[in-house]
């Protein structure tokens, strides 16, 4: 076999190595000094390519380090806002139990300041969309109600609301606390059948 033909039987994208001068990749000729180029060139990307991942990963953590920050000091800054309202409420309330110790107390006055604190710490509520659930005469709904007895009763339709034990409350669609109800069902038939 000659030269030629020891060629053309190898496959057409390589050359002989034997020599070392010459390679051939995807279809062109280098020389070891452009392989060797090429290399230190894939390299420097290479490297470039890892610097901008780790710079992208700094950035990312950062970035989640802010964000735990932010949600924190406005979760404090909500609280603060609550507190601010409430501590109305509060001073209130100690004014009227200081009014209640008095010897000559009246008793129809403490009773409206009673009622203006309740107003007041209503409205503070308000304030923060914290809504009152009061489900008297309304069916029974086992998301937004606690069922704490049933009660037989002719006057009511079946599992509704005939009595709330204590009233539940809800921020937006998130419910804080389920209302404690009493709820109805059908009379037994407890007659004799004469």
């Amino acid at each position: 076999m000659n030269e030629d033909d020891k060629q053309a039987a190898q496959p057409d994208n390589q050359q002989p190595t034997d020599t070392g001068e010459t390679v051939e990749a995807e279809g062109e000729q280098r020389t070891p000094e452009e392989l060797s180029a090429a290399l230190e060139a894939a390299e420097a990307r290479a490297q470039e390519n890892w610097s901008e991942y780790l710079r992208a990963r700094a950035e990312m953590e950062n970035l989640r380090r802010r964000s735990e920050k932010d949600v924190a000091a406005a979760r404090q800054q909500s609280l603060e806002k609550l507190a601010g309202e409430l501590l109305a409420v509060k001073d209130s309330l100690e004014m009227g139990l200081k009014a209640a110790q008095e010897e000559n107390a009246d008793a129809a006055r403490l009773a409206e300041g009673s009622e203006l604190t309740l107003r007041m710490f209503d409205q503070a509520l308000g304030k923060f969309s914290i809504e009152e659930i009061d489900p008297q005469g309304e069916r029974f709904d086992p998301e937004r109600h606690e069922a704490m007895t049933a009660q037989e009763t002719a006057d009511y339709d079946p599992n509704t609301v005939v009595n709330v034990i204590q009233k539940g409350y809800r921020i937006g669609e998130r419910l804080l606390r389920p209302a404690r109800v009493i709820v109805s069902k059908a009379p037994s038939d407890s007659g004799d059948g004469a």
